[in-house]
């Protein structure tokens, strides 16, 4: 097998490295990590050799470098998995491809009012209407998922996917900011906290010491 390595920022703060580390975790698959703090001043340096826009993250297998999270876990699905990323069946996989594409790109107000942070626990705060929107819209997609094509398992669609991954961050922003959750919503938000790879994640976050004033409110 190839020599993968997977390049993130920190763990407490970095939601999109989380999403293809947690996908690698999930499916067992051998990789080194490398990580980069952010807003530092060697951030930028260190970063320039990965043509990221000095993003992370990146993930490097043997001479080929692929950037974005979501990229990554096509590719990771692609050539190690067989495709599996995704579910069997066209129509869930359709469903699965828009849900993991409209939380690439969407929910800004989240992103911005409740910032990750993984070291927060329970802090309710106050938050915008467009922000409690947006909470209701994701409630409602891991519904909508689960009862249309997660039944035969305790994941969005049945089996592990990139849409599991892809609202990994969003389950912790949850968790942080004391989100309510009930019947199915809190259904899925247990059965990713209880994946081993983010009680590993957590631990690790919890141990980092830089500070992102930014994202600490």
């Amino acid at each position: 097998m190839a020599n993968l390595t997977l390049v993130i920022g920190n763990k407490n703060y970095s939601s999109w490295s989380l999403r293809p580390w947690i996908f690698l975790r999930q499916n067992k698959l051998k990789f080194e990590e490398k990580r980069i703090p952010l807003f530092t001043e060697t951030t930028e340096r260190e970063l320039a050799e990965y043509n990221s826009d000095y993003k992370v993250p990146v993930l490097i297998d043997d001479d080929l470098t692929i950037w974005d999270s979501l990229s990554i876990l096509e590719y990771v699905s692609e050539v190690y998995l067989n495709g599996k990323g995704w579910p069997y069946d066209r129509r869930a996989r359709a469903v699965a491809r828009s849900v993991s594409a409209e939380m690439h790109s969407s929910f800004m107000n989240i992103r911005n009012e409740l910032p990750m942070n993984c070291r927060r626990e329970n802090d309710t705060i106050s938050i915008s209407q467009e922000a409690e929107r947006e909470i209701d819209r994701i409630k409602s997609v891991w519904v909508k998922c689960r009862r249309e094509f997660g039944f035969t398992g305790q994941w969005l669609f049945g089996e592990y996917s990139i849409a599991d991954a892809m609202f990994a961050p969003i389950v912790l922003r949850f968790i942080s900011y004391n989100v309510s959750l009930i019947g199915v919503a809190k259904e899925y938000v247990d059965s990713v906290m209880q994946q081993p790879g983010i009680n590993e994640w957590l631990e690790a976050a919890n141990h980092e010491t830089e500070i992102i004033q930014a994202y600490e409110l």
